[in-house]
């Protein structure tokens, strides 16, 4: 059963643009996440964007509204991909290109 909003944006034909527009805003969201992630507590914390990861895979998987269950994939495989930027974030900072934490444990 498909929500409102994507029954509107379905009929108008903007379904495309809006999740080409929410992957757009989630890859945005991603990267400052991955250059703090490391940042604060090293690639220590790769396990949190694989439960992410997992969890939105599964909510994509069950979610049956195209607009929702599209988002929700874009974010699962985006965290996904996080947890490899967050290791070439860590040799980024290591070439200097980024700067280190002095506080953080490593």
């Amino acid at each position: 059963m498909e929500s409102v909003l994507t029954e509107f944006l379905r009929q108008y034909h903007l379904l495309g643009l809006t999740i080409g527009l929410l992957t757009f805003l989630v890859i945005g969201i991603c990267h400052p996440l991955v250059i703090k992630g490391e940042y604060y507590f090293g690639t220590r914390c790769w396990w949190v964007f694989l439960i992410a990861g997992a969890v939105s895979l599964a909510a994509a998987v069950w979610v049956s509204d195209v607009l929702w269950s599209s988002l929700l994939g874009v974010w699962a495989f985006s965290m996904f991909w996080s947890i490899k930027e967050l290791f070439e974030q860590e040799e980024r900072v290591k070439r200097g290109w980024f700067p280190e934490n002095p506080n953080k444990k490593k």
